[in-house]
């Protein structure tokens, strides 16, 4: 008995091994199932990895950040209009003084100052007509008491405007600060929203590999400029080809401290990278490196190219909920390409495959992206 169970041991270590490298699954449009073996269970393609940023150091979080050098306001100090300083022990009255030389004697040629003189005031000695001509007389009472009504409501008038205008200016100062407190409020807060948007795309739309690939060897991902761009123009590149979109899958998530953001970002970022074989092409943080790949010539035509955008934005609440339908696909990527750029903390784009010879296969989809939906 002791003979036979040894015998058997070998057989029963090769059918372990053996069934230790099979991988089952379910296509989710049929009922067949599928099965690989050894090597072929675990191929991938390459990956294209690009972009940077910290919750740490984001602008939005750095006081000051935001204001250029050299923008404080000069002095008046070197202004060519300053106004004149006044001699010391000059008088300030309007009344004429002769030019004294020293000496005692006075100028023949004085310098006349000009008095202003105030409005003239009827009084009842100049009513006598034969007395019009004089320098007191300024018309009959009622002309005077006519211009004086006139004079008073227009005072009035600008005092009434004045009053109209402060209340308006008030209501709408105060309508801007509740409005700006809340996006104050989210900027310097620790509450951070990290989101993810998948989208796989039919292989004809290879131009995307070569957009993608041409703008992240352009781009400097080591400035926050740099990576509105990026962003911006990895939306705009997927917006443009809803034609080619095949299946979808987006999150976002709200988390309270930047140390839980960071960790779910991290694992967002690993957990995609991990289905790479390698990444031949990574700009990150203005870092930007290249590796040699070799493509299977044995591996099944190419059928698709998957791209994802990992963001982290400062938002107090979810940017979107589920991504199901192609219209919820494009309002999502017109939202992350008119980000604010003072939202704007992280940002990481991934496509796969990214060289142009290397295929991403049907079953590879399903295997490595099994929790997108078709669209």
């Amino acid at each position: 008995m002791g003979h036979k169970t040894m015998k058997r041991l070998p057989a029963i270590a090769a059918g372990i091994l053996l069934a230790g490298s099979v991988n089952l699954y379910l296509s989710p449009e049929s009922s067949e199932v599928y099965f690989r073996l050894g090597a072929e269970a675990l191929a991938r393609s390459s990956g294209g990895r690009s972009g940077g940023g910290s919750f740490r150091s984001a602008p939005s979080r750095s006081s000051g950040s935001s204001r250029p050098s050299g923008s404080s306001r000069p002095s008046s100090s070197g202004s060519s209009f300053s106004r004149p300083s006044r001699p010391s022990g000059s008088n300030p009255s309007w009344e004429y003084r002769p030019y004294q030389q020293p000496g005692g004697s006075y100028n023949r040629n004085p310098v006349i100052v000009p008095v202003p003189v105030g409005p003239r005031v009827y009084s009842p000695s100049n009513s006598n007509p034969a007395n019009q001509s004089g320098a007191g007389y300024s018309g009959s009472p009622a002309s005077t008491a006519g211009e004086n009504d006139w004079i008073a409501g227009l005072i009035l008038l600008g005092v009434a405007g004045s009053v109209v205008f402060f209340l308006v200016y008030l209501g709408i100062r105060a309508a801007r600060n509740a409005g700006g407190g809340a996006v104050s409020n989210e900027l310097s807060n620790d509450t951070v929203t990290v989101s993810k948007v998948q989208v796989a795309l039919l292989a004809q739309a290879r131009y995307i590999q070569t957009e993608l690939t041409k703008l992240s060897l352009e781009v400097d991902t080591s400035t926050h400029e740099g990576l509105v761009q990026l962003l911006q123009e990895s939306a705009l590149a997927l917006l443009r080809s809803p034609e080619n979109w095949s299946h979808v899958l987006g999150s976002s998530e709200t988390v309270k401290t930047l140390t839980d953001a960071e960790a779910l970002f991290n694992q967002l970022s690993i957990a995609e990278r991990s289905k790479f074989s390698v990444e031949t092409l990574t700009n990150v943080g203005g870092r930007i490196s290249r590796k040699a790949f070799k493509p299977d010539p044995d591996e099944d035509p190419a059928s698709y190219i998957v791209v994802t955008l990992l963001v982290g934005t400062a938002h107090d609440q979810p940017l979107f909920s589920e991504i199901k339908t192609a219209d919820a696909l494009k309002a999502v990527l017109e939202k992350l390409a008119s980000l604010p750029s003072d939202y704007l903390m992280v940002f990481e784009l991934l496509w796969s495959p990214q060289e142009e010879t290397d295929s991403l296969t049907y079953d590879e989809l399903l295997t490595e992206y099994s929790a997108m939906i078709q669209i």
